[in-house]
């Protein structure tokens, strides 16, 4: 079947494409307003993009009344903000800080959370949070109703029991985006498959 979006609305290519396009991570950011106000927004448009320098994406569209969200206005306002990622035990706090509160109301504060300093920029973290990574605005770029944040990793916070030797991760299990409105995925069911190289394959090829 051959879908044209030309030929849809924009409601329904955005539930084609948030359901074709999974799993997403999501992007907790934490940001602070510039009245002190911690704010606490998930988005699924994310991923990393660059491992030298360290660059993840957000992309983050209009609130429902056609503005700017309160995460995109302080990223802006500030140039710093904090990914926070959601594991299970999170879940119920991520899903409540989705809701359209006030400007002057902290979602921290409302799903029971806690704040903990960044080391290298003013807007905090997510205690609670098993991973954080602190970032720096690159740029932002206008993408139709959309704003895409390009921003540079600066500090990466693991829990310990997290921690393997040589920097390897054991046991991270972020919650997934699957689809719209609200369809989710754990990520603990995993397969581990070695790359292999051409020469590999050639040799592969002859056995067979």
């Amino acid at each position: 079947m051959q879908i044209d979006p030309s030929l849809h609305s924009v409601a329904d290519n955005y539930k084609l494409l948030t359901n074709l396009v999974v799993p997403r991570p999501i992007a907790w950011v934490s940001t602070l307003s510039p009245s002190g106000v911690v704010n606490l927004a998930p988005f699924s448009f994310f991923n990393a993009v660059g491992a030298n320098p360290l660059y993840l994406i957000i992309s983050i569209g209009l609130n429902d009344a056609g503005g700017i969200k309160d995460t995109a206005k302080n990223i802006l306002a500030n140039g710093e903000f904090v990914v926070n990622m959601v594991t299970e035990e999170l879940f119920d706090a991520m899903n409540i800080s989705a809701a359209d509160f006030p400007p002057d109301l902290s979602e921290l504060t409302v799903a029971g959370l806690h704040t903990a300093p960044s080391a290298h920029i003013n807007a905090p973290r997510v205690n609670e949070a098993k991973v954080s990574l602190e970032c720096k605005l690159h740029s932002s770029q206008p993408l139709g109703s959309n704003t895409l944040f390009i921003g540079e990793v600066v500090m990466f916070h693991v829990a310990d029991h997290l921690m393997g030797p040589r920097l390897h991760i054991n046991n991270f299990a972020p919650i997934g985006r699957l689809g719209s409105p609200s369809v989710y995925c754990r990520t603990a069911d995993r397969f581990d498959v070695a790359r292999i190289s051409y020469a590999q394959w050639q040799k592969d090829q002859k056995d067979h």
